[in-house]
């Protein structure tokens, strides 16, 4: 797998050579070893032990029902009243992080309403803050730690 612009954990594997599965720490279970999924699973581990994230209010791998659509967001931060407040979508290292990632995320928030989007593919990193009041929205320099995030 690549190497990421995170910091390295440890990584528990099983699986085959043809059929590789990582421990997904949310989930509890080992999934698909993809390159989507290597980003994932560094990106989460790194939310929660270099930037303060709860584990618990964190989710992997969330559906959401738009009529009779289902959408999955990558990742969701609840609040500690379990509204989502945060959405996460990740790219392989290989996908380019363009306006059409943004406008798959943006498809998501309509429905949750959250008040940070973030799209990572492992290598670069983007935060936006939305402003719902003057229907704005601002990118962050970097991902805020937790402690930073108005509740």
């Amino acid at each position: 797998m690549n190497e990421l612009n995170l910091p390295p954990y440890d990584i528990k594997l099983r699986g085959t050579r043809e059929k590789p599965e990582i421990l997904d720490f949310l989930r509890k279970r080992y999934v698909a070893l993809t390159p989507e999924e290597w980003v994932r699973q560094h990106f989460t581990h790194w939310l929660v032990e270099h930037k303060g994230y709860p584990q618990g209010l964190l989710g992997n791998e969330i559906a959401l029902k738009c009529g009779e659509k289902t959408l999955r967001c990558d990742s969701i931060l609840y609040n500690k009243e379990a509204q989502p407040q945060m959405i996460i979508e990740y790219k392989a290292p290989t996908v380019s992080v363009t306006q059409r990632v943004f406008r798959q995320i943006s498809a998501y928030n309509l429905l949750l309403h959250v008040d940070y989007l973030v799209v990572s593919n492992g290598l670069q990193h983007y935060c936006c803050k939305m402003d719902y009041e003057h229907q704005t929205y601002q990118f962050l320099e970097e991902i805020p730690d937790y402690s930073n995030i108005e509740r």
